[in-house]
């Protein structure tokens, strides 16, 4: 902080000392050496030796009156400008060594009182033109305020400019503060200095100078006058003070005994007081909110039971739930800290009371959950109007810190007209609701209906199966063959996950990896899959001779966030003995981009044991190839979107001819998924595409089933090597 207050203090001071310098040379360069005379010299004798120790204190107020502004107003008008700038000069300097004895200090109070007496000098000469007319009498008075003005605001300007740069306060406020009232000082001075020219033009400098003992008497009359009056001040507060003490302590034996009257009684009254307020604090505390100071969930449920026990009148009113959760509020506590989410939370709640009517209830259930209680509501439409609500005023931004953020909110909604009769249930299916709101996109409501409390119960069941599922090892691998189009040769197979339930049998994959992601128990069956997929590849590459296939496994997102993955890997292929290059891990381009430089990290660990790295759904997501090439990547996986959407007539087809040719530029091969036609395979050939798949090679099989497919294609190719003429050519020359 001492640095960086030196940074600007010390260049500035230098600077102003500079400046003074100059100031200095120029004025004895223009310095009429003709009008100094034994006058002048004992006036600077006096200002440079005597005026600066004399000073006048003002009463009340925090400043004096010293000898050397007169002296120095008299010099410019005895002697002029060049005259004047050097005396003020001269005692700057000794003034200042008096007050200090580094040079920048007095060098400093030097500069200034030449800087400033130049100023005045300009400002003179500029407003009046030659000295002589500045001595006319009809001028006088008004030359001697522009001559204090000039000098005070040039004089304390410059001080406090340097003052601001080593407080690092604005410069307004420094001069406000320590120079606004010395401006008195300045006038005072000029005001004896006028006195003193019109003696001088008057009786001469002879009076003046039998005036000074005069002067000097009524200087040290005042000044023993004011130390009088100081004292006599301190005697009146002492006495003052004394007077004040002796009434308090006589008031306080007066009072004393009352208090002691009135102790007990005030004391039973605090204890009382107290125990209430404790009482209602705990009790407050027991049903709101600590940080928005809304009711909390208990309130909430006790205000929905008396919902549901209110008798309902003759217009058939209901009640309404609204259960809201702010949407992307974790990504807030991530980047502006759990500070800055608070605040938002607080705000949000007040942001819903305004919404709301006097009799609706605004509660927050935890975290960035929140629920309405509407009661007396006439049709559904009531309900919706205010869910409608909330979401328009929650979509103007809120400020957090400086930092502007946008919030938006799902929102649940059941009504009373359900049935219910216990207030969890209400709570419950809002919830559900509101999940279902977020499941569909989110910043929007959704009605609760009796299918989603169904849906709810299922995903429960379905998640408590697939954790068994585990542990049963209910999960079996199939593989789908990965084709070379240009040999027609099996290159590899994708592994993918089926789940054998014991009941439903086998159940698709979109209705289990969605809730395994979200529980996290695809970790554990992606870890599965991929052990078994390595075993596999490594019987085939037993059994069937060439070690040419490759498998593929796909890496789910939070799989691939896991800080151990690379040693799950690498423990996996010395336990199944596979060479690490038959490996293909398949990671999807959203996973890659949603941390670039962590996918970067965790792609280079994984391609230093050897493994290969394909991108899979390639174009679903916001990468561009150029981007992925900075990966470690060798694969490009184009989604079955833009096959599917590729018509007979080659329409549609461009898009993966131009990923084709890119992919290819850059050294990566290309893969088509979801191959289902003649002539979607006959484009991708045309266009030079590497390798595909899809139903038109086959479906996901069994181990055992593609242990047969890829028999069957290298019988294929054998025959089909046999009955080539050249090759049947070559073995009659043989024989």
């Amino acid at each position: 902080m001492q640095l960086a207050k030196e940074k600007f203090t010390k260049p500035y001071k230098w600077a102003v000392v500079f400046i003074g310098a100059v100031l200095c040379c120029f004025s004895a360069a223009n310095l009429v050496t003709s009008a100094i005379d034994w006058r002048f010299m004992l006036l600077a004798t006096m200002t440079v030796i005597i005026s600066s120790r004399l000073a006048v204190q003002i009463p009340r107020v925090n400043t004096n009156i010293t000898v050397s502004d007169t002296f120095i107003f008299l010099a410019i008008l005895l002697y002029g400008g060049p005259a004047a700038v050097l005396l003020a000069t001269a005692e700057g300097l000794c003034s200042g060594y008096r007050i200090s004895k580094k040079p920048i200090t007095f060098l400093f109070n030097a500069a200034v009182m030449a800087c400033s007496t130049c100023f005045t000098v300009l400002v003179l000469a500029t407003t009046f033109g030659s000295h002589a007319q500045l001595r006319a009498h009809d001028k006088l008075v008004f030359a001697l305020c522009v001559m204090a003005l000039a000098q005070y605001f040039s004089n304390t300007g410059i001080v406090a400019a340097g003052l601001a740069f080593k407080t690092e306060q604005p410069l307004w406020q420094t001069w406000h503060k320590h120079y606004l009232w010395t401006s008195i000082t300045y006038f005072a001075g000029a005001v004896a200095a006028g006195l003193i020219l019109f003696f001088i033009n008057t009786w001469g400098f002879y009076a003046v100078i039998a005036a000074i003992p005069v002067i000097g008497i009524v200087y040290f009359t005042y000044y023993k006058y004011l130390e009088d009056l100081r004292v006599t001040s301190v005697q009146a507060e002492n006495a003052e003070h004394a007077r004040a003490e002796s009434e308090r302590t006589r008031a306080e034996q007066a009072e004393r005994h009352i208090e002691e009257l009135s102790r007990h009684i005030a004391e039973q009254d605090r204890i009382s007081k107290a125990l209430q307020e404790s009482k209602d604090h705990f009790r407050h505390a027991a049903f709101h909110d600590q940080l928005t100071n809304l009711p909390n969930r208990a309130l909430l449920t006790e205000h929905i039971k008396l919902a549901i026990e209110r008798p309902r009148s003759r217009d058939e009113q209901f009640f309404a739930l609204l259960f809201l959760d702010l949407d992307r509020f974790k990504n807030i506590n991530d980047s502006l800290g759990h500070i800055a989410g608070d605040q938002l939370l607080v705000a949000t709640a007040r942001c819903l009371e305004e919404c709301m009517r006097p009799m609706d209830t605004v509660a927050r259930l935890g975290g960035d959950e929140f629920a309405i209680l509407l009661d007396g509501l006439e049709s559904v439409g009531h309900a919706i109007l205010v869910a409608e609500r909330i979401q328009q005023a929650l979509i103007r931004p809120f400020m957090l810190n400086g930092h502007e953020v946008f919030v938006t909110t799902s929102i649940g909604i059941t009504l009373s007209n359900t049935g219910y009769e216990d207030p969890e249930n209400v709570l419950r299916d809002a919830d559900t609701a509101m999940y279902r709101a977020k499941e569909s996109g989110k910043a929007r409501f959704e009605v609760f209906d009796a299918s989603m409390h169904s849906h709810a119960v299922a995903l429960l069941q379905l998640e408590n199966d697939l954790r068994r599922a585990i542990e049963r090892r209910e999960f079996r691998v199939y593989y789908q063959p990965i084709i070379d189009l240009e040999t027609d040769e099996v290159s590899g197979f994708e592994a993918l996950v089926r789940w054998h339930h014991p009941e439903r049998g086998l159940v698709p994959p979109d209705e289990f990896i969605g809730i395994a992601e979200e529980t996290g128990l695809i970790v554990d069956i992606g870890i599965g899959v991929l052990r078994e997929s390595c075993r596999q590849l490594r019987e085939w590459q037993s059994m069937l001779g060439p070690k040419s296939l490759s498998v593929a496994v796909n890496l789910s997102a939070k799989q691939f966030a896991q800080p151990d993955l690379v040693n799950q890997v690498k423990e996996i292929l010395q336990e199944t003995g596979l060479d690490a290059q038959y490996l293909k891990l398949e990671i999807t381009e959203t996973v890659v981009m949603e941390n670039a430089e962590v996918a970067r990290n965790m792609l280079s660990q994984l391609c230093a044991l050897g493994v290969q790295l394909s991108i899979d759904d390639f174009g679903t997501g916001y990468s561009s190839l150029s981007y992925l090439h900075r990966f470690p990547v060798k694969t490009l996986k184009i989604d079955r979107s833009f096959i599917g959407r590729m018509s007979d007539n080659g329409e549609n087809c461009e898009v993966v001819k131009t990923i084709n040719t890119l992919a290819s530029n850059l050294g990566m091969s290309v893969v088509a998924e979801g191959i289902e036609t003649e002539n979607q395979l006959a484009q991708l050939k045309a266009m030079g595409c590497g390798y595909g798949q899809g139903y038109i090679f086959s479906r996901p099989l069994t181990a055992e089933a593609a242990t047969l497919f890829v028999q069957e294609h290298q019988a294929l190719a054998l025959s089909t090597f046999i009955d080539d003429p050249l090759m049947q050519s070559q073995l009659q020359l043989v024989n």
